[in-house]
């Protein structure tokens, strides 16, 4: 079983990767670098440069690794950029992460829990739980860089 971390290769994804890799967890990372760096991956865990969003590329990651949790840290976050380009963080952040759990909610993953945590800010992981499903695998843990409270 394999920890699938999207935009391992950022500054907290990268540090995600080296204690799931510390912990005994086997790692595959999916990012394009638009802000992350190579070097920063771990050799240990297992890289694919790409989207988050693109379908055929996810197909290929989940067929090669015993997927059985994603943290997402795939998300766009800079303010500025943002506003000036608003679509390209829509498709980013909206888009790419409802093509990434569309990707594991296929057969093999018969249930998924969802985990949202606010950056920086010390709060503590609150689970969102449907009433139709149960917790079991897999986890999907999905970084809020928006900072917006819910």
């Amino acid at each position: 079983m394999a920890v699938l971390v999207t935009g391992g290769a950022g500054y907290i994804g990268s540090h995600m990767v080296w204690s799931l890799l510390d912990a005994g967890e086997a790692v595959v990372v999916l990012d394009c670098l638009s802000t992350g760096f190579r070097w920063a991956v771990a050799p240990e865990a297992r890289f694919y440069l790409g989207d988050a969003g693109d379908r055929a590329l996810l197909q290929r990651v989940f067929a090669e690794n015993d997927i059985d949790s994603v943290v997402h840290f795939a998300g766009s976050a800079v303010v500025p950029e943002s506003v000036a380009n608003p679509l390209a963080y829509y498709e980013n952040n909206t888009a790419n992460t409802r093509t990434l759990v569309a990707a594991t909610s296929r057969p093999a993953f018969a249930t998924s829990s969802f985990h949202r945590r606010l950056p920086f800010t010390g709060r503590r992981i609150r689970p969102i739980r449907s009433a139709r499903r149960p917790l079991r695998g897999p986890r999907v843990l999905m970084a809020d860089p928006s900072g917006c409270r819910s």
